[in-house]
């Protein structure tokens, strides 16, 4: 028996008795079900996700009913889950399985990874998952795991690391239970194969050049990092308020960039330039300027500093295109907001 072999059979014999079967899209797992819960597991805890995904698939369970809404409505259940492109590239994808493939996910591999926000790594799990097509993949977890087993060094972003390491994915996929061998290595790498390992249990301590050789935090190797940058600028807060119902003006975040497509009270690079935009557009702020506490919010490759300030405009303060509403704070409109813009928001109640 081969070395991936070994590792295989050792894999699912740990996972028959101690993997994961009763998370939600292990029932009934349609192509579907598994795209929409691998698409909100990408960075994300299965923890995190379980609730999204039961009320996404509750107002979403087909893929022409998530085809056929608007993007706001999907952003605003994809509210606090974070990375919303992932959200847009679900509705797009959507839509063309309805338009070029019936609504129906297309059982050839380079056909479901030529569709919206779908990478080889997420085709394969889909097809594997649900269908139990023998496709291998890759994931963050998976790479972490094929690594420290087979001792795979080096930056597992780079071209040579990649390509060894899918050749080992390969190798290791079985012919046959390729879905229960899909969800194994996803769940040994989520659950004891993670950044500070309990070797001690691992089914593949006997087989791991980690394990073995004392080199755990050694493998994978790091990625290079770039420099984390610092951005700031100023939260434009425009009040409005008519028998005692409030409202603050929103405006559409542009799709590429940060929290794309999302709805966010407009930011300026100084508090200067905001209070200028609002007396040109809005008029003279009825109330003098009231600075709030910064909200600081870390992106993947930069941290973000919001100043946020207040000011309160007549309750006809005219909004004139579409790219802009007057959010309710008492009865919100379903628009998907930042999860630090939701947040802020139930600050202002608060201070009323």
């Amino acid at each position: 028996m081969s070395a991936a072999q070994t590792f295989t059979a050792a894999l699912l014999q740990w996972f028959d008795v101690h993997g994961r079967k009763s998370l939600p899209w292990q029932q009934n797992p349609t192509p579907y079900r598994v795209w929409v819960s691998e698409i909100m597991l990408q960075q994300t805890q299965v923890a995190t996700v379980i609730p999204y995904y039961e009320r996404f698939m509750a107002r979403f369970p087909s893929v022409e009913s998530l085809g056929a809404v608007g993007e706001d409505e999907v952003l605003h259940l994809w509210t606090g889950l974070g990375y919303y492109a992932r959200a847009r590239n679900l509705r797009a994808c959507a839509q063309t399985l309805v338009a070029r493939h019936g609504g129906e996910f297309p059982l050839n591999l380079e056909a479901v990874e030529a569709l919206p926000g779908i990478g080889r790594s997420t085709a394969g799990a889909i097809l594997a998952l649900s269908l139990g097509l023998r496709h291998p993949i890759l994931d963050g977890n998976v790479k972490r795991v094929l690594a420290r087993v087979f001792g795979i060094a080096g930056d597992p972003g780079s071209a040579a690391v990649l390509a060894a390491l899918w050749r080992q994915a390969e190798a290791c996929t079985p012919h046959a239970r390729v879905g229960a061998y899909t969800q194994a290595i996803m769940d040994l790498g989520a659950t004891l194969c993670t950044r500070n390992p309990a070797c001690t249990v691992c089914p593949l301590n006997a087989l791991c050049v980690a394990a073995r050789e004392g080199r755990q935090a050694e493998l994978p190797g790091r990625k290079r990092r770039r420099a984390r940058q610092a951005r700031a600028a100023t939260l434009l807060i425009v009040e409005t308020e008519t028998n005692g119902a409030r409202a603050i003006l929103l405006e559409r975040r542009p799709a590429p960039g940060i929290w794309g497509g999302l709805w966010s009270p407009p930011q300026f690079e100084s508090e200067f330039a905001a209070l200028d935009w609002c007396r040109r557009n809005l008029g003279e702020p009825q109330m003098a300027t009231q600075r709030l506490s910064p909200i600081d919010h870390a992106f993947t490759h930069f941290d973000l500093r919001l100043t946020p300030i207040r000011v309160r405009c007549k309750p006809e303060a005219a909004v004139h295109d579409g790219e802009r509403l007057w959010y309710a704070l008492n009865a919100p409109p379903k628009v998907g907001l930042p999860q630090p813009i939701r947040q802020l928001f139930d600050r202002l109640m608060q201070l009323g």
